[in-house]
């Protein structure tokens, strides 16, 4: 009940803010704000980047809400995911995950509250990337998984990244292309879905991400993500891969479909599969 407390306040406070200031969506160029990723922040599909959620200007605020599922050979994710960014600088973010064991009846729960702030840089116009620093900080609701796995610790965590990421007109044949590099502080085990820390490691490790892309018009998009995983329960976690197409219509709404393949989870090899997500801009 505090947990559902704390989220309906963050509505109403956002919901008051955007009735004051301006629309975002005439401020930045159609898609380059990015996505919203599995953890509810601003950037690809598996990876966080430096861009802020919206489409916001230095005058503006933005308010997002995406629905993704990942469902690969035996488990399944939804995510549903509320965030706002604000003047073009701060974004914040909260998450759910809901992670199921198919066939079992079993499902793991985790909450995810985020923050990300602007450093430097703009992804199309300043000459060197645009530079963001976030913290996402995790919640299992249910901590009796990653305890029989033996997690070290089992009900919260946190991760702690820096990203750069770059827009380059016409780069390649006369299309816009976008890359992304993050650098992750992390103990978290499936994101955190099974804990933190276990018996080869209980130390934060700093994990490299990737996202690269080509923008064929101002409304499609294809690309590929890499992330990097800790392998801190000794069951073999192995790093994520993607390869996705986005289409954009508008400001309003972003529709992303991904092939997926996530490796081994809590022993179980050759999970992969299909990744949708569909992201839409209420303001």
């Amino acid at each position: 009940m505090q947990k559902l407390l704390v989220i309906r306040v963050f509505l109403v406070c956002l919901c008051t803010v955007c009735c004051t200031v301006t629309s975002a969506k005439d401020g930045k160029l159609i898609g380059t704000a990015g996505l919203v990723q599995l953890e509810g922040s601003g950037g690809g599909g598996i990876v966080p980047w430096a861009t802020l959620v919206g489409y916001d200007s230095q005058d503006q605020i933005s308010l997002n809400v995406v629905a993704t599922q990942v469902d690969v050979d035996d488990y399944r994710l939804n995510v549903l995911g509320l965030s706002a960014s604000f003047y073009d600088r701060v974004e914040i973010s909260v998450a759910q995950h809901r992670f199921d064991l198919k066939g079992t009846g079993i499902n793991i729960k985790q909450n995810i509250y985020a923050v990300k702030y602007r450093v430097y840089g703009d992804v199309v116009y300043s000459n060197w990337p645009q530079i963001s620093v976030g913290a996402q900080h995790k919640v299992l609701a249910n901590e009796s998984i990653a305890s029989a796995l033996g997690a070290h610790k089992t009900g919260s965590g946190t991760d702690f990244y820096i990203a750069a990421t770059k827009v380059h007109l016409g780069a390649i044949a006369g299309y816009n292309a976008v890359w992304n590099l993050t650098a992750r502080a992390t103990q978290a085990n499936e994101m955190g879905l099974l804990g933190y820390g276990g018996i080869n490691n209980n130390s934060y490790e700093v994990m490299l991400e990737a996202s690269a892309g080509i923008l064929f018009s101002r409304h499609v998009a294809v690309g590929i993500e890499y992330r990097q995983k800790p392998d801190n329960l000794g069951l073999g976690e192995d790093d994520w891969k993607d390869l996705f197409v986005t289409y954009i219509p508008s400001k309003d709404f972003a529709i992303t479909l991904a092939w997926a393949d996530l490796g081994t989870i809590a022993g179980a090899s050759g999970q992969d599969g299909l990744y949708l997500s569909l992201n839409g801009q209420l303001w």
